[in-house]
């Protein structure tokens, strides 16, 4: 399978679905953003939200969606991270990892509109 669809058929690792913590299926961040379901995949299509197959369902982590909405900064960042050369998996443990000088996850700081430091740290590391 191609990675166009911003998903990825294996499992995830232990330790990165243990960093994401909460998870929803596609069509409950459908509900949540109020859309419908084919929206929700053509969103994964254009890379402005990321799913990853848990249990044999895709699922995106509850982080990307705050107040209706994929939180500001997220396609982004998810953009200069496959630039970057990270896999879905890699993106994930990336934006859930706790860094002190943030300080918090960077997908914390996205949901607290502090992304251009957090985009400025994903594009230094295609460099």
């Amino acid at each position: 399978m191609t990675q166009t669809h911003a998903t990825i058929e294996s499992a995830l690792d232990p330790g990165t679905d243990a960093l994401v913590g909460d998870w929803i299926d596609l069509p409950e961040a459908a509900e949540r953003l109020g859309l419908k379901f084919n929206r929700i995949k053509q969103l994964l299509a254009e890379r402005k939200a990321l799913a990853v197959r848990r249990g044999g369902h895709l699922m995106m982590p509850a982080a990307f969606i705050a107040d209706g909405q994929v939180i500001k900064g997220l396609p982004g960042t998810l953009t200069l991270l496959a630039d970057a050369g990270f896999d879905e998996v890699e993106t994930l443990r990336w934006l859930f990892t706790p860094d002190d000088t943030l300080p918090g996850t960077p997908v914390q700081a996205l949901a607290e509109n502090r992304g251009t430091e957090v985009r400025r740290r994903a594009q230094a590391l295609a460099f």
